[in-house]
Parts: C-alpha cells; sequence; structure tokens
C-alpha cells in the first residue's frame, strides 16, 4: 500500500469517526428535545442478521439486551468509519474528473450514510419508509446530513487534494 492510499484511508476512517459523533450528537439532541425514545431499529437488525447468520448471542434478560444494544451501536460506528473512507477514495477518483463542491459532497455522503442504514432494514422487512411520516423522515435525514456535513469538512481539511489548501495541523510543530 502506498502512503498516500494509506494517508487517504486513514484520514477517511477519521473523517467517519468525526461524522459518526456529529450524527450520534444531533440524533440524541432530537431525543432530548421531542423527549422521543432511541429506534429499536438497530437493535432489531442485529438480532435479524445475528438469526440469519446462525449465531447465538449469549446471555439472558437484560444482559443479552445489552449486547445486542452495544453490537447495534458498534455497527453504527463500523458503518460510519467505513462509509468515512469509502468517501476519502471516492472523491481521490472523483477529483480526476473535477472537483466536487464541498456542498455537493456533504450531500452525497450524508445520502451514502442514509441508504447504508436505510435500504438493509428496508429490504429485511424490519421498516417501510413509505409509511414514515415527517417527524420520521426528518429524525433520520438530518442527523444523515450531520454525518456528510462533517465527513466532508473534515476529508477537505485533513486530506486536501490539489486547488483545496494545505491539511490542517493542530499540532504546535506546525503552528508555530
Amino acid at each position: 500500500m502506498t502512503r498516500e492510499l494509506f494517508g487517504t484511508i486513514t484520514a477517511g476512517a477519521a473523517a467517519g469517526a468525526a461524522g459518526t459523533t456529529a450524527l450520534n450528537a444531533v440524533t440524541y439532541l432530537d431525543m432530548v428535545l421531542r423527549g422521543r425514545p432511541e429506534s429499536e431499529l438497530p437493535r432489531r437488525a442485529v438480532e435479524t442478521a445475528a438469526e440469519k447468520a446462525g449465531l447465538d448471542i449469549p446471555g439472558e434478560g437484560a444482559q443479552r439486551e445489552n449486547r445486542i444494544r452495544a453490537l447495534a451501536a458498534w455497527s453504527g460506528l463500523a458503518t460510519g468509519v467505513g462509509l468515512g473512507v469509502a468517501a476519502a477514495l471516492s472523491r481521490r477518483v472523483l477529483h480526476r474528473n473535477g472537483r466536487l463542491p464541498l456542498t455537493a459532497s456533504a450531500v452525497l455522503t450524508g445520502a451514502a450514510a442514509m441508504a447504508a442504514a436505510d435500504v438493509p432494514m428496508a429490504v429485511g422487512g424490519l421498516t417501510d419508509p413509505r409509511s414514515w411520516s415527517l417527524p420520521d423522515w426528518l429524525s433520520d435525514v438530518v442527523p444523515h446530513l450531520a454525518y456528510g456535513v462533517v465527513t466532508a469538512w473534515t476529508l477537505r481539511a485533513i486530506d486536501p487534494l490539489p486547488g483545496e489548501g494545505k491539511p490542517a495541523c493542530f499540532s504546535p510543530v506546525c503552528t508555530g
């Protein structure tokens, strides 16, 4: 693996982690403001995936439920970091044909994250987006858009493409 590719993958993972943090923060803020419960879909997705794979999640009662919730959170983290890497790699490819504006990059990245979360659940019969209310849609769109904005901005800040400026540096070594 070349140094440049490793740098792009590392930047993508960091950007995806930052985007995931933004998505979670916006989601939890929505839960605070509206007093709504957390979504049960990630938990149900973990149970369904384990069942289909023939895997048993150990424990009983609250212990098993806690493991399922933790696995659901981990799957969200893995998805967010993985999509950050995919965004970093694809922006390198897209750059060859002209730079994608930050706004377009943010919207596309957020839409990809939303699709990665929602499509498997819809295909698996866990939800039907056609039946969602406007608040349901907003609870899904807004956090994923936050993911896209933070991921795209972070990528541009720490792994700029030619013409985007110098990478951000928060170390005394480069800030003087």
